[in-house]
């Protein structure tokens, strides 16, 4: 995986305790189903995209990416949510997106 960004290394050193108990949190609910990887990243990807946060959405195409998930199955797993959250959000999210691809 690459290198976290800065911002989250800063808060693994300043918040050591409460970054230890979001990674715990994590993959306890990593590890509470039968999803694998791939598609686990993808769901978060689209709920980041729903929260219009570039950062998430970049950190989880990236890792959808790292799972085997092709760029064409993450630009479709932003499209799908055209419907929902309205065609300028989710086309943010897909140039977000494209900023990795």
């Amino acid at each position: 995986m690459s290198e976290m960004p800065k911002f989250y290394q800063k808060m693994e050193k300043d918040y050591k305790e409460v970054m230890a108990s979001v990674d715990r949190l994590g993959k306890a609910v990593q590890n509470a189903g039968p999803l694998d990887e791939k598609v686990t990243q993808l769901i978060k990807l689209a709920a980041a995209a729903t929260q219009k946060s570039e950062g998430a959405v970049h950190s989880h195409a990236r890792r959808a990416m790292e799972a085997g998930a092709s760029p064409e199955e993450i630009c479709h797993a932003v499209i799908l949510l055209v419907p929902t959250i309205g065609y300028p959000n989710a086309a943010a999210a897909l140039s977000w997106v494209q900023d990795l691809l």
